[in-house]
């Protein structure tokens, strides 16, 4: 098992998730250097305030499009690991943009296992997406199911993504972690995700837009127990294993703005949209494999989780 004083590069790591892995690595003594465009996908003004959770961390402003720039750093990083979370995110607006999300997603990742088979010791744990599994009913998802159906480009992208990394584990040796995100909410979340998004308009008074019947059902997923996850599979990452990192529990569309509404003190007000390209009727992970070889152990049921979101939401309105 790795000691709290690893060395990691954390690309992405002014972003919601990141800055909290960041945070968490830096509160056990680990070295951390932050790599991230800061991006004009939502306010960069966001990440740049988000810094503010990670002081004592190296930050570099840069692209891991950047071919000069990642092999500057990994020449005089001497990392012990990387957790690779910088990614073009999102299913709908990879439908409008797949070219710049194959461009990000794909060959960035390529750039850092690149210099990682020159140095196949660095262990390498890389942020999948529950949308790798597309649009299934049989649940909970595992990760030996069949998923060769993504819906979306961005499902693409984070498939290539752990294909490229089982190559590069295979013709060099290099140690892999590939964790499947289920729908990721918590303090910090992006504001054109879902729980976010929702609580400002309820808090607003203003129409939360309801695609669909509400019968959709997401694994929405604290962040704290991400980050839990991320770390355990920091610790212990060895040979090519693929971990799902969910909840393990689902909750309806029409369920969660109910929550949302309690939480927050109002009556939501519902604008009704059709289905949108892309979007799945169900999430659900298995996380029997990560509970038994990672100890994960997500703790914060969605209800718990909102409240606290709200709480933070409004500390700093």
């Amino acid at each position: 098992m790795a000691q709290p004083g690893t060395n990691v590069l954390l690309t992405g790591g002014a972003g919601f998730i990141g800055s909290h892995v960041g945070e968490k690595l830096l509160a056990r003594g680990s070295h951390v250097t932050v790599l991230d465009n800061f991006n004009d996908f939502y306010d960069p003004a966001i990440k740049r305030a988000n810094l503010a959770h990670l002081r004592g961390a190296t930050v570099v402003t840069g692209d891991i499009r950047d071919r000069a720039l990642i092999a500057r750093l990994f020449d005089e990083g001497a990392f012990d690991a990387v957790i690779h979370l910088a990614a073009m995110a999102g299913v709908r607006p990879s439908i409008q943009d797949p070219l710049h999300y194959e461009d990000v997603n794909v060959r960035g990742t390529l750039h850092i296992l690149e210099e990682l088979r020159q140095r196949p010791a660095t262990r390498f744990v890389f942020a999948s997406s529950s949308s790798v599994y597309g649009d299934r009913s049989n649940v909970p998802f595992r990760e030996d199911d069949d998923i060769h159906h993504p819906v979306s480009p961005y499902a693409g992208t984070k498939r290539a993504g752990e294909l490229h990394a089982w190559t590069y584990h295979h013709l060099y040796g290099i140690p892999t972690h590939c964790l499947r995100f289920f729908t990721v909410y918590g303090p910090r979340q992006r504001p054109e995700m879902a729980i976010h998004k929702f609580v400002r308009a309820c808090l607003d008074g203003q129409p939360i837009p309801f695609y669909g019947d509400g019968s959709t059902r997401r694994d929405y997923t604290y962040v704290d127990d991400i980050v839990d996850g991320v770390v355990r599979s920091l610790d212990r990452c060895a040979g090519y294993e693929i971990y799902n990192l969910g909840e393990s529990a689902t909750t309806s569309l029409q369920e969660l703005v109910g929550i949302i509404g309690e939480a927050c003190g109002k009556k939501p007000i519902l604008e009704r949209m059709p289905m949108q390209p892309g979007d799945v009727l169900v999430t659900c992970a298995d996380v029997s494999k990560a509970r038994a070889q990672l100890g994960y152990d997500p703790r914060t049921n969605v209800r718990e989780g909102v409240e606290r979101f709200v709480r933070w939401y409004r500390e700093r309105a």
